[in-house]
C-alpha cells in the first residue's frame, strides 16, 4: 500500500477518503461501525466519557454488548498480528460501569443524557410497528423513536430483549444490566405490547392497515431436530427450547448425564447451563417460595432452594462433528467451558437416541471422518464401522434454528433462502412495500451485535423512506497531528491482560462469571492499541526519497520500490510503500523523515462523536 495512500491514482475523492474507514480494522468488522481503538485510546488517555459516547453512539445495547458481544473487533484487531487482540470487550464493559444505564450517572440534562437517550425534539407524524422486542426490533425502535417517529412494538412475551433474555443465560447477561438498556430505549416514548403473539392476537394484515410501516424482527425461535430414532423420546430437547424454559423459570427436569449435540457458542450455553441445574431450580424455588409467603423468605420453599445450590455429580459433555480446532464456538466460550470441567467428544455424530420405556439412556454415536469437502463446504462423511454409545439422560440438540413464518400468514412478503424472510441484504427491505424485516427471521440466526446492525440499518432505510436525512453520514476528515510519537511508551511490548473471572472452584448459583477490568488493568490494556485510526500519510512533493524511514523503521514495514513493481500508471519512477496491517504507529519514520515528508493524520469518519 502506498503511503500517499490518502491519494491513490484513479479515484474520486469520496473513495479516497471512504480508504481510512476499511484501514481500521476494528471499525470495518463490527456490524455497527463502532470505532473500538479510537474510545480504546480515549481509554488509554484517561477519557472515559469520550470513550463511552464512542462506544455507546452507534449502539444502543453498549452495556450489554460489553458482556456478551461475540467481539468481531477483537478478531480483526492488528494487535493480534504481533501477539494477541486487545481485550475490546472487556474494555467497553469498563466505560459502560461507569456512565451506562448499570452506573445512574446519565441523569436528565448531562452531555451523557442528551447525547443517547433524550427524547426526539420533532415529532413526526408516521406510525411504525415493530414486530418482536428482540436487539433487531429494539435497536430499530431505538433510532426510528430518536428521529420522532410513533413506535410501537408488539412482543409475543412478557419481557423485551428477545434472545438476549431468553437465549443467554444470566451468568453471562445481569438481567438488571440488560433491563437498564431496554429501559432507557423505552423511555424514549416507545409503546409496547406485551404478550402479544403474530399471527394470534395480532394479524399482519392488520399492523398493516395500523402503522405507516413495519419492520419484522421475529427472531428464530424454533430449535432444529434431526432425523434419528426416537429423537422425540422423554429427555430429547433442542437447546434453543431448553434455554428459553430455564431462563424463564420453568421446570426442566435437567439429568445426571447430559449429552449436548452442536459445537456452536449456543451449545457452549446450553452445555454451562445444564451444569447449573440445580442452581436454576433453587432460584425457581426461592421465587415460588416468596410468592407464597411474602413475609418471610425464609420458607420451607425457600430452605429447599439454598439446599439445591452446587454442581452435585451432574456430568455435562459437548459432542460435535468438528474437531476442537474446527469447532465454531468461540475459543473463549470453549475454555470457559474445560475450565469447569464440561467433557468434550470431538468428530463423532449422533446416529440414534437409545431408550428404555420411552426415556433417554443414552447416544449412539458416530465417527467422523471429515466435516467439510475440499471446497470448504459443510458436508460431513462418516465412518459405519466406528460406532459408540454415550451414556445420557438428557440430549440438547444444538444443532440450529428454524423461523416460524406460518405467522405471516397467506399474504406475508415473499420467502428468502433457508427458510427465512426474503429481503433486500442490504437493506432490509422485504417483496412489500412499507415492509422491512432483519435479525434472525431474515438472515438466520447470528450474533447479536449483527442482529442490531440489522434493526438500526432498516430503521435508517425506513427514515429515508420517508424523506429523512442522516446526519451522521457525512463524510469523514483527515486531521493532520502537529506531533505524533510514542518513543517513551513500551506498549508494543506488553501482552494481553486477561479478563478477570471467577474461580471455577467459586462459580455457585447464577452469578456472573466474567468480572471485569479495574482501572489499572483497563488503562494498562487499552495502551495497547496500535491507534490503527492513525494514519501515516506522505506529502510527495516534499519527499527525496532518501529511504531514511525505510532505515528508521523497527518493524521493517516501509519499503522503496521501482514504480514498475507496482500498477501506479508511471515507468521510472520510485513508490514508496507502508504496509499497513503491520505498523505499530510508532512514528519513527515521521521523527526521522528530513523533509518533513510525513505526518500523522487521525481520520474522523464512522464511529466517531460528532462533537469529536
Amino acid at each position: 500500500m502506498s503511503a500517499n495512500s490518502s491519494q491513490p491514482a484513479g479515484t474520486s475523492e469520496a473513495n479516497e477518503l471512504a480508504f481510512f474507514d476499511h484501514n481500521i480494522p476494528c471499525l470495518a468488522a463490527c456490524p455497527v461501525h463502532t470505532n473500538a481503538g479510537m474510545y480504546v485510546a480515549a481509554i488509554a488517555d484517561g477519557d472515559d466519557e469520550q470513550a463511552y459516547l464512542t462506544a455507546r453512539m452507534p449502539n444502543p445495547f453498549a452495556s450489554v454488548c460489553g458482556l456478551v458481544c461475540a467481539a468481531p473487533c477483537e478478531d480483526a484487531c492488528r494487535r493480534g498480528q504481533i501477539d494477541r487482540p486487545i481485550a475490546i470487550r472487556a474494555l467497553k464493559r469498563f466505560v459502560t460501569e461507569q456512565f451506562g444505564p448499570e452506573s445512574g450517572t446519565a441523569e436528565e440534562g448531562s452531555e451523557v443524557w442528551n447525547r443517547v437517550v433524550a427524547p426526539p425534539n420533532v415529532e413526526r407524524p408516521q406510525s411504525i410497528g415493530i414486530v418482536g422486542g428482540g436487539p433487531a426490533g429494539m435497536g430499530a425502535a431505538h433510532d426510528l423513536r430518536r428521529w420522532g417517529y410513533q413506535v410501537t412494538v408488539y412482543e409475543a412475551t412478557d419481557k423485551l430483549g428477545g434472545a438476549m433474555w431468553l437465549g443467554i443465560p444470566e451468568y453471562r447477561l445481569d438481567r438488571g444490566i440488560l433491563q437498564g438498556d431496554i429501559d432507557q430505549i423505552v423511555n424514549l416514548g416507545i409503546d409496547v405490547q406485551y404478550n402479544t403473539k403474530l399471527g394470534v392476537d395480532v394479524s399482519f394484515e392488520q399492523l398493516r392497515e395500523r402503522h405507516d410501516a413495519l419492520f419484522l424482527a421475529i427472531g428464530a425461535g424454533l430449535g432444529r431436530k434431526i432425523p434419528i430414532d426416537n429423537v422425540d423420546a422423554d429427555g430429547v430437547i433442542t437447546a434453543i427450547e431448553f434455554l428459553i424454559n430455564m431462563n424463564r423459570g420453568f421446570q426442566v427436569d435437567v439429568g445426571e448425564n447430559v449429552v449436548v449435540v452442536g459445537g456452536g457458542d449456543v451449545a457452549m450455553d446450553a452445555a454451562r447451563t445444564a451444569l447449573r441445574g440445580d442452581d436454576y431450580d433453587a432460584k425457581r424455588a426461592e421465587a415460588l417460595a416468596l410468592a407464597v409467603d411474602d413475609r418471610s423468605p425464609m420458607t420451607e420453599a425457600f430452605d429447599v432452594a439454598r439446599s439445591l445450590t452446587g454442581r452435585g455429580s451432574r456430568e455435562v459433555t459437548i459432542m460435535s462433528l468438528e474437531s476442537r480446532e474446527e469447532m465454531p464456538a468461540h475459543d473463549f466460550e470453549i475454555e470457559e467451558a474445560e475450565h469447569e470441567e464440561i467433557q468434550f467428544v470431538n468428530r463423532r455424530g449422533p446416529k440414534a437416541i437409545m431408550v428404555e420405556n420411552g426415556k433417554v439412556v443414552g447416544l449412539k454415536t458416530i465417527g467422523v471422518t471429515s466435516v467439510f469437502d475440499s471446497e470448504g463446504r459443510f458436508s460431513p462423511l462418516f465412518d459405519e464401522d466406528d460406532i459408540q454409545v454415550l451414556k445420557a439422560d438428557t440430549v440438547v440438540l444444538a444443532i440450529g434454528q428454524a423461523i416460524e413464518l406460518e405467522v405471516l400468514g397467506e399474504n406475508g412478503p415473499d420467502e428468502g433462502p433457508r427458510g427465512t424472510i426474503g429481503i433486500d441484504m442490504a437493506t432490509g427491505a422485504t417483496s412489500m412495500d412499507g415492509v422491512w424485516a432483519g435479525g434472525d427471521a431474515a438472515k438466520g440466526p447470528r450474533t447479536l451485535i449483527a442482529a442490531i446492525a440489522d434493526g438500526r440499518t432498516s430503521a435508517a432505510e425506513i427514515h429515508r423512506y420517508f424523506g429523512g436525512v442522516i446526519e451522521s453520514e457525512k463524510p469523514g476528515k483527515m486531521v493532520r497531528l502537529k506531533q505524533f510519537h510514542r518513543l517513551d511508551d513500551n506498549y508494543d511490548r506488553f501482552d494481553r491482560l486477561s479478563v478477570p473471572v471467577l474461580e471455577t472452584g467459586r462459580r455457585t448459583g447464577l452469578a456472573q462469571v466474567e468480572l471485569g477490568f479495574t482501572e489499572e488493568q483497563a488503562r494498562c490494556e487499552a495502551k495497547r492499541c496500535l491507534r490503527c485510526f492513525a494514519n501515516i500519510l506522505l506529502d510527495p512533493q516534499k519527499c527525496v526519497l532518501c529511504a531514511l524511514c525505510s532505515d528508521v523503521c523497527p518493524v521493517d514495514v516501509i519499503s522503496l520500490v521501482p514504480s514498475e513493481e507496482i500498477d501506479v500508471g508511471e515507468v521510472g519512477g520510485t513508490a514508496l510503500l507502508l504496509d499497513e496491517t503491520a505498523c505499530i504507529r510508532c512514528g519513527l519514520c515521521i521523527e526521522r523523515c528530513p523533509p518533513d515528508a510525513l505526518s500523522m493524520g487521525i481520520w474522523t469518519g464512522l464511529g466517531v462523536p460528532e462533537w469529536t
